[in-house]
């Protein structure tokens, strides 16, 4: 299997650890819907039918309007219709980060550039809502604690699609990184473990700076030997 048919794969065969989570925490499981597996896979074969070694960027977990929606990382359902050209009958609410990393998309030459390059997923692939809103896994202890193994056997399994093994970067500099490198150390996967800033950080703080944060996208994928 190419690389993009071993994701497709991947998802098809995603299965959650435990059912109910602690402390009123609850799934996002729009990923386990038809439309939204059949989605992700149209954006899959359209940009991964290859065998390129791609840099891996790991975010947290899906939030509710992108990923969460769509099945693919950082991707709403505006930027999956109108910049990758996959019609949805998702509705169409935009969202932050997607708004960015299509931003950086665009800096490095389109989805079929960047994608060529680049691998995006997230600690956990399945995002978490509480009392309607989004949280991330490292939000509640208990929360990250049970599902540590979990997030690492998911990690693994993607791993196996064809890796860059050099460096791998957490979106984000703050906790998620820390679990990234926690989990490194114990897993010994790439060499080194580096950050990107986060894109909702970059939106909602820092947007004056924002082609500066493009460009350290840029410079650190690019920097990657492929």
């Amino acid at each position: 299997m190419n690389f993009g048919e071993q994701i497709i794969h991947y998802y098809k065969n995603l299965k959650l650890p435990i059912k109910k989570l602690p402390n009123q925490i609850e799934w996002i499981e729009n990923l386990f819907q038809p439309e939204t597996q059949e989605t992700l896979a149209i954006f899959y074969k359209k940009y991964f039918s290859d065998n390129n070694k791609r840099v891996l960027l790991l975010g947290i977990n899906p939030g509710r309007f992108g990923a969460g929606v769509t099945g693919v990382p950082f991707t709403d359902p505006i930027k999956l219709e109108e910049v990758c050209g996959i019609k949805n009958n998702f509705e169409k609410r935009f969202e932050l980060s997607s708004k960015f990393i299509y931003d950086v998309v665009d800096a490095f030459g389109g989805p079929e550039e960047f994608f060529k390059r680049v691998y995006i997923s997230s600690i956990s692939p399945v995002g978490f809502i509480k009392n309607n809103k989004n949280i991330n896994y490292y939000d509640d202890k208990e929360l990250q604690t049970k599902l540590w193994k979990w997030m690492k056997q998911q990690i693994e399994k993607q791993l196996q699609f064809g890796m860059n093994r050099e460096v791998a970067y957490s979106i984000g500099s703050g906790k998620n990184l820390k679990v990234l490198q926690q989990m490194n150390e114990e897993e010994k996967w790439f060499k080194k473990i580096d950050s990107v800033p986060h894109p909702r950080w970059v939106m909602q703080y820092r947007l004056k700076r924002k082609q500066e944060f493009i460009d350290e996208y840029l410079q650190k994928i690019t920097s990657v030997k492929s």
